[in-house]
């Protein structure tokens, strides 16, 4: 079984970023990377996240597997929520279940969290995978001008 470690983001190479966002199969589900994604994005990207972790000291990180960059994801704030975000490389969407459990278990057992939600484009056509994960789906918000839908995933103790 291969090995899942966590980092953060400014601890991998720039390039290794931006080649994830700006590979096809990812960006057809980031309706918020509507152009291509380059070094002055990146680094306005780690900033940002880097400040979710100064302000509520917890954000994204970097995950690696087996040592090497797969993606980068975690729970960060959104809107007043916990949000869990997941992006990887596609030849390591497979790790994606144990990565979103690793998140999953922070956030209702260290975190004490009731509550988490995700958010889809609306034309992701697999939403039955959410939902057997199971998230609730509670409708369509906005964000940055770009079209959601938001799911809710209520902890053991909701």
């Amino acid at each position: 079984m291969a090995d899942i470690s966590l980092t953060r983001l400014s601890d991998i190479d720039e390039d290794a970023i931006i080649d994830l966002m700006n590979e096809p199969a990812v960006r057809r589900h980031m309706p918020l990377l509507d152009a291509g994604f380059s070094a002055p994005d990146c680094r306005a990207f780690r900033a940002a996240k880097q400040a979710m972790w100064d302000r509520h000291g917890f954000g994204p990180h970097a995950i690696l597997i087996d040592g090497q960059f797969a993606g980068w994801g975690g729970l960060q704030p959104q809107d007043g929520e916990t949000d869990i975000g997941l992006v990887l490389h596609p030849a390591c969407w497979g790790a994606g279940l144990r990565i979103f459990r690793l998140f999953r278990d922070a956030a209702f057992g260290p975190m004490g969290l009731h509550s988490i939600t995700a958010l889809l484009p609306p034309d992701r056509a697999n939403r039955k995978a959410i939902l057997r994960l199971g998230f609730v789906e509670e409708g369509p918000v906005t964000v940055d001008g770009a079209a959601f839908v938001r799911f809710r995933l209520h902890g053991p103790r909701a």
